[in-house]
């Protein structure tokens, strides 16, 4: 059973940082892209960032020079540092993966954390 848990999540004032990760555990044999999503009340879900394995990353323009994402291959583990958070992202922050298994291939989701950044 693949899993993905994150953490970091919480209250943050304007201006301020958070770190969010996420780490996958269980039995597969790779994984590829990983990223991250958001979905603020009312809104669609909407990409964030991702990176490949190969470490190229790509990020939704709203976050662009405050957001950084990077991952650790040999944890397993996908970060998201926040920088200069704005009311405006406020959201429930999801991960995702593309993860090769021994059954197959598939995108598997995090559980979510909330960000809440007051103003």
């Amino acid at each position: 059973q693949v899993q993905l848990v994150e953490s970091g999540g919480g209250l943050v004032q304007a201006g301020g940082s958070l770190r969010l990760s996420c780490a996958a555990s269980g039995r597969f044999r790779y994984i590829n892209d990983m990223a991250w999503y958001r979905q603020a009340p009312g809104l669609q879900r909407e990409l964030v960032a991702a990176i490949s394995n190969g470490g190229s990353t790509n990020y939704a323009d709203s976050v662009k020079g405050r957001f950084t994402i990077s991952r650790d291959n040999a944890k397993n583990t996908v970060y998201l540092q926040m920088n200069s958070l704005k009311p405006e992202d406020t959201a429930v922050y999801y991960c995702n993966a593309d993860i090769r298994t021994f059954l197959g291939q598939r995108d598997y989701w995090g559980q979510g954390t909330q960000v809440t950044v007051s103003s």
